[in-house]
């Protein structure tokens, strides 16, 4: 694994190593954003149905999962991702991608432990989640931190990962980190923030990439 980490687009890195693939995608729907993604063309499971070679969806929401299945989606399957071992499936896959779920579970080990039941040994489970030591954060939150009470925190979210604590996290439950690396602010969000915000990040990952939005690790079976 490389000693300095690449600084990626997050939704261009995941597409590049699902195309032609047979994948899973965790957290298929964005619920409960789902319409709202569709409406801006920014659901990533829509992209991914027109590269992938066969693609799964697992999602908790079922109302999200009917909308998925009305705008003609297929093989969507309602799984509670802690407890994956209740999921009627019996497949296996090139790619499995969790993206922006870890940090939503209360018990992220139950499910690295459960996902490995649809890993072969060459199967790429990709993993995003914030960064905890994002600088656009730092400042927003000293700007408008309140005193403290006041974070720039989603309301779903438990924990925020980096490159030791899910290394350590992945290394507990089986899996080999194989590749690591930070992603920077979405092309398709930066319309949405204020400007210096922007700015700012882009001075500080420029600088150092590992103050960037969020993180990415690819890891296999052991």
């Amino acid at each position: 694994m490389k000693k300095h980490f690449d600084l990626v687009q997050r939704v261009d890195f995941i597409k590049e190593l699902s195309r032609g693939q047979k994948v899973l995608h965790l957290g298929c729907t964005n619920f409960p954003y789902t319409e709202d993604s569709i409406k801006n063309n920014m659901l990533l499971h829509f992209e991914l149905e027109k590269i992938a070679g066969d693609i799964y969806g697992f999602d908790f929401d079922r109302r999200g999962l009917e909308i998925l299945k009305n705008a003609g989606s297929e093989k969507l399957f309602q799984a509670d991702l802690e407890h994956l071992e209740n999921v009627q499936l019996s497949e296996t896959f090139d790619v499995i991608i969790a993206g922006e779920m870890l940090e939503h579970l209360s018990n992220p080990g139950l499910f690295l432990d459960g996902v490995k039941r649809f890993m072969h040994d060459d199967s790429k489970l990709i993993i995003t989640t914030i960064n905890a030591y994002c600088a656009m954060r730092f400042l927003i939150y000293s700007l408008r931190g309140k005193g403290g009470q006041n974070e720039p925190v989603h309301p779903d979210h438990v924990s925020y990962f980096s490159f030791k604590t899910l290394s350590l996290m992945l290394e507990r439950e089986g899996l080999e980190l194989k590749e690591f690396c930070f992603y920077d602010i979405g092309k398709e969000h930066r319309p949405f923030n204020r400007w210096f915000y922007n700015l700012f990040n882009d001075i500080c990952v420029r600088i150092s990439p590992q103050l960037s939005d969020g993180i990415i690790a690819v890891a296999s079976l052991k």
